[in-house]
């Protein structure tokens, strides 16, 4: 019988200006996202992503450490623990994007994944951080990940994450494919412009190198006072032939609904054998630095 997973991304508009008080903002959001899961459950999703730091703006479009209010520990602060009653709730496995305290004055771009009774199983910390103009200050909020690129044994599959910029770099998608991964989630803000070109461009390609699934998560709307760009929705499932199998629109909170055919990785990997055919023994100039 074939192993077909239901997978949902959710993609949602601020439901409060950037400029309201950041706990009313954050309050706002995880009211909003709690609704919209219970919609996935409806629709039958057993995996589902949140999009990039779901519980407030794309506050990286300034330098001002009033933001490093919205830090929470992992797993033990408040939307990590909700979370982990949600999933069990609906029976369903939750990747979910925070932004993580370590310590006191450090912290990290950081998403857990929660299975579908509830338990946490771990996190991933985004790896390469962005510090460019305009408005992606992201080396004044976050430390570089350094958990590696860990891959979970969930309750649907082997589920990974890798966050917004991480996609650009091909090596960390690669490590998750040769860590077992089956389906792997890119939670995103990005914005029209520089790089929109290549929003279905790299994941798609990253899926055909190794086999995957891809699920794509970026925001939609624009988020004043900053106003970078638009933040142009369009998250979307694809799967390991790099065909894109369901998608949102542009600028609206939606639900992205897919079946996965998880038992396609391995007929796809039986006729494209890159794995058998790599020569890490010849790569090793790939990281001299």
């Amino acid at each position: 019988m074939p192993r077909i997973v239901r997978g949902g991304l959710i993609q949602a508009t601020l439901s409060e200006p950037s400029t309201s008080p950041i706990e009313k903002i954050k309050k706002s959001m995880i009211d909003k996202h709690v609704a919209m899961i219970e919609q996935a459950a409806g629709k039958g999703v057993q995996v589902c992503c949140l999009q990039e730091l779901f519980y407030g703006p794309y506050f990286c479009a300034e330098q001002d450490a009033k933001w490093y209010s919205l830090t929470e520990r992992i797993p033990e602060g408040p939307t990590t623990q909700l979370m982990c009653e949600l999933a069990k709730k609906h029976h369903m496995v939750l990747v979910v994007p925070v932004y993580e305290e370590d310590i006191t004055g450090v912290y990290y771009n950081t998403a857990s994944v929660i299975d579908a009774d509830g338990t946490y199983l771990g996190k991933y910390r985004k790896t390469h951080i962005p510090h460019c103009a305009p408005g992606f200050w992201e080396k004044f909020y976050f430390r570089p990940g350094n958990l590696g690129y860990p891959v979970f044994e969930t309750a649907v599959g082997k589920v990974a994450v890798y966050i917004c910029y991480d996609r650009h770099f091909p090596e960390g998608a690669r490590a998750l494919g040769l860590n077992g991964a089956e389906i792997v989630f890119n939670p995103s803000a990005t914005v029209a412009g520089l790089s929109e070109y290549l929003w279905k461009l790299e994941q798609p390609a990253h899926a055909v190198a190794n086999q995957f699934f891809v699920g794509a998560i970026n925001r939609p709307g624009t988020e004043p006072p900053w106003n970078i760009g638009e933040f142009y929705g369009q998250s979307y499932f694809c799967d390991p032939r790099g065909k894109i199998v369901a998608e949102a629109g542009r600028s609206n909170d939606d639900i992205v609904v897919a079946d996965l055919n998880l038992d396609v990785i391995r007929e796809v990997r039986n006729t494209w054998q890159f794995f058998r055919d790599r020569r890490p023994d010849a790569y090793e100039s790939l990281v001299a630095g």
